[in-house]
């Protein structure tokens, strides 16, 4: 499995963890448990940790743009670690596409971006 989830703070903060390439499967998971949150919660803050993601294949791909459509105003902050070049280009390319507050940190500042998430 390419994502796993944990929620943090009572479920207002998802960590969500992603390695290697994600499939559509990985999204058939992840988003009940996601729509489940923010019908517990209301808007939530997200931590996206991408050490070791590959990318989407292509079915996975059209899955995220279609959660990020459905999406667009349910997440607070989203904090984007990773470790590449076009990991940090992420945190750009996703901005028209959601309300949310991005920031991408490596994933060496970790700590920092736990921070930057819980605070008020």
């Amino acid at each position: 499995m390419a994502i796993q989830l944990k929620e943090e703070h009572g479920g207002k903060v998802l960590i969500v963890h992603v390695r290697g390439k994600l499939t559509k499967a990985d999204y058939e998971r992840f988003v009940p448990e996601f729509e489940r949150l923010i019908r517990q919660q209301g808007t939530l803050r997200v931590l996206f940790d991408m050490m070791d993601f590959h990318g989407w294949e292509a079915g996975a791909a059209w899955e995220d743009l279609k959660f990020g459509i459905k999406h667009f105003s349910d997440i607070e902050r989203l904090a984007m670690i990773g470790e590449k070049k076009w990991q940090r280009g992420m945190a750009a390319f996703c901005k028209p596409f959601t309300k949310a507050t991005i920031r991408y940190f490596h994933h060496a500042v970790t700590a920092e971006a736990r921070q930057w998430l819980e605070k008020a």
